[in-house]
């Protein structure tokens, strides 16, 4: 009976958290349109799925993904074996991610638009590694105690000098890549592994140095993608992409089509892609727990019923993305673009990066710790809205690059120099989190919009590369949600040094 009510409660959160997004659609399609869109009833079925999705997720990840992965934690903690703690780490990094919808979408569209020039496959597995290394790294981190600051100055700066080097085809993709590594199903687990082994070990606190895992595995596939891209632009013949443009429209029909087909082949296909994608994660958390810690998994059924609401919660998620995200998305690229100048594009840019911010499951669930690991210092809802502004910011500013047609580098390299700044003066308690905020921004609400949007512009608009402009908007919605949690702590800790000051 209570985990009825505790499932009515989440239910009514995460409609809750959905209205922001029918709001802004309604407010754009009958204020601005002045028309009811095509195909309104099967979108609008979509949106409640999405909500039923969420809500049986959410009490997936409380039943299940978080318990395991502190259990985890704990178990390889009291063992003390640092080697075994970096090979779940990498082992957990890559499982999570080389099967990622998100990733193989972006990778197989990069392949698409480039002419076969960059591989989909090679991304794939080079983002993997890449996650599953600086997983691996970001426990050594906790482990030792050292502050999260540096590993991130130090990075940024090196992914800011490899792309002041880097071709213009390979550097939206990369940031995108980036992005796309953080899911709803990763973060959760990633983030509750930090939070377990910092818990775990005296003389670590959680705010400081559970959260940051995140964060890494954003930043160090940047890195590899553009390294990556210089090797295959540098060796290869960059002409081969200059007449990409007009394959924009063959992907786009693409991703309709098979959206369109997943939907009449019926629910098994893809709930079997579903178990599918999550299946590399169970197999990893399985294998450690019985063949290196040989210890059987404490409230067992419990835990596996967690397991299987998380995967008929994103199996939902994912129809109602299909039935109704995607089409809206793309629906109203079109649409606004039709429109005598830009000003509403920016206007629905701004709104939507703020709607689809507040409604995303990983950001509430991040909140949610965040606020019980800070003890006072930090509001979840305050996060959610510091970070919806920064997103809405940062897509915004996205669109503007794609109208006016300026190179993705400058804008990229002056928003991660703000970010270095930024981390060297803000208090040490918020950088991680900031960081970890700045990856759960762009999982599966926000990426659906926000790619049809780039791409549909990048389409539409003359003169315009899809592969150098279309590809980006999710390196954005990540940059700017890490500045505006950053000022906020910065502005805080100033307020409270003034109140405290004599009279």
């Amino acid at each position: 009976m209570n985990q009825i009510k505790e499932f009515y409660e989440l239910l009514k959160h995460s409609f809750r958290n959905l209205l922001p997004i029918i709001i802004v659609v309604a407010i754009f399609q009958f204020a601005v349109m002045q028309q009811v869109p095509e195909g309104w009833l099967p979108m609008a079925v979509g949106l409640l799925i999405v909500v039923v999705g969420v809500a049986l997720f959410l009490q997936g990840l409380e039943m299940g993904i978080f318990p395991i992965g502190k259990n985890l934690s704990n178990e390889f903690a009291k063992k003390g074996s640092l080697a075994w703690l970096m090979i779940f780490g990498f082992c957990l990094g890559f499982a999570a991610v080389v099967a990622e919808p998100a990733l193989i979408a972006v990778a197989s569209q990069a392949e698409m638009i480039s002419g076969g020039h960059i591989s989909a496959l090679v991304l794939r597995l080079l983002v993997a590694v890449s996650v599953g290394a600086v997983v691996a790294l970001g426990i050594v981190r906790i482990i030792l105690g050292h502050s999260l600051h540096w590993y991130m100055i130090i990075g940024y700066l090196l992914v800011v000098i490899i792309t002041f080097f880097a071709p213009e085809e390979i550097v939206g993709l990369a940031y995108d890549s980036g992005g796309v590594t953080t899911n709803i199903v990763t973060v959760p687990l990633i983030a509750a592994l930090g939070i377990g082994l910092a818990v775990s070990i005296r003389g670590r606190n959680a705010l400081t140095h559970g959260f940051g895992l995140v964060g890494l595995a954003v930043m160090v596939p940047m890195i590899a993608v553009q390294l990556y891209g210089i090797v295959v632009y540098t060796l290869g013949d960059p002409e081969m992409v200059r007449g990409a443009a007009p394959l924009a429209e063959a992907v786009e029909d693409e991703v309709v089509s098979r959206v369109g087909d997943s939907v009449l082949l019926g629910m098994l296909t893809d709930l079997l892609v579903m178990f599918r994608d999550v299946l590399p994660i169970i197999a990893v958390v399985l294998l450690f727990q019985y063949l290196v810690i040989r210890k059987g998994i404490a409230h067992v059924h419990k835990v596996m019923g967690g397991f299987v609401l998380v995967i008929f919660g994103l199996y939902a998620f994912v129809v109602g993305l299909k039935l109704g995200l995607f089409p809206i998305g793309r629906s109203m690229a079109e649409q606004l673009i039709t429109l005598d100048g830009f000003l509403f594009v920016y206007l629905f840019a701004f709104s939507i990066g703020f709607a689809t911010t507040m409604a995303e499951p990983a950001l509430i669930a991040i909140g949610q710790k965040a606020q019980e690991a800070g003890r006072g210092k930090l509001n979840g809802n305050t996060i959610r809205l510091l970070v919806a502004m920064g997103v809405a910011v940062g897509i915004t500013l996205g669109v503007h690059r794609i109208i006016v047609g300026d190179s993705i580098h400058y804008y990229i390299m002056g928003g991660y120099a703000v970010v270095i700044l930024l981390t060297v003066l803000a208090p040490r308690y918020i950088v991680a989190l900031a960081y970890d905020l700045g990856g759960v921004t762009t999982s599966e609400v926000t990426v659906p919009l926000v790619t049809a949007l780039g791409i549909g512009l990048a389409t539409h608009i003359e003169d315009r590369n899809v592969l150098i402009d279309g590809f980006g908007l999710i390196a954005f919605a990540s940059i700017f949600p890490i500045i505006s949690v950053m000022l906020y702590a910065i502005a805080v800790e100033l307020a409270n040094r003034w109140r405290q000051q004599p009279s």
